[in-house]
């Protein structure tokens, strides 16, 4: 990952150096009191211009290098179906599986049933996966989520968007895999429910 953020800020700086040469401002660099500055602005200003311009660069490369990548969670699920979400079917995309609950959410955001985890799911179409303290044994998998928020979450914070969602209730086995099992009405209302708003005192 070092070597990565190394390579880009090489090829950073070297192109900037390119960029320099082609439009002939190693003059400006070398005598930065002249009053004419390329492309006709004045010395001040095109400095000013100029400057920004290698700050913005130079603050994009560091973002990018502090950007931690986004693993998806991968499960061994007990039950394994001929067809699952994320499959083709003559080419048309399967959206929900065997075990899933479908819901048409008409613009209702999807919401965190309880304080917990939300994760990328490694199979499955647009899926994540809620993990919760409340019910450890528990995993809950929301299918066809959009813009998800990735990592910790408050009970009924956004967790994504969706026009229609495929949940599914997972629990965990002795062997450490994970069954599908009959959904948790509550936690699904609690999924599509606006959160009551805080009383004020």
């Amino acid at each position: 990952m070092k070597m990565t953020n190394t390579l880009a800020i090489a090829f950073g700086f070297n192109s900037g150096l390119a960029v320099v040469s082609s439009f002939g401002l190693e003059r400006w660099f070398r005598h930065p009191l002249v009053l004419q500055f390329p492309w006709g602005l004045p010395g001040a200003l095109g400095r000013l211009v100029f400057s920004l311009g290698l700050g913005l660069l130079m603050a994009g490369l560091t973002s990018c290098g502090s950007l931690a990548p986004v693993v998806p969670r991968q499960i061994v699920l007990k039950q394994s179906w001929e067809i699952e979400s994320g499959d083709r079917v003559a080419g048309q995309l399967v959206t929900g599986s065997l075990g899933d609950i479908s819901v048409r959410l008409r613009g209702t955001r999807l919401r965190a049933p309880f304080a917990g985890q939300v994760e990328l799911a490694a199979k499955g179409f647009h899926c994540i996966y809620f993990s919760t303290p409340e019910v450890p044994a528990y995993l809950f998998r929301y299918c066809g989520v959009r813009q998800p928020r990735l990592g910790l979450v408050q009970a009924g914070e956004v967790m994504g968007r969706g026009q229609q969602i495929h949940f599914a209730t997972l629990r965990r086995q002795p062997d450490g895999a994970w069954a599908i099992v009959e959904p948790s009405d509550r936690v699904l209302e609690q999924s599509l429910n606006q959160p009551p708003p805080a009383l004020r005192f």
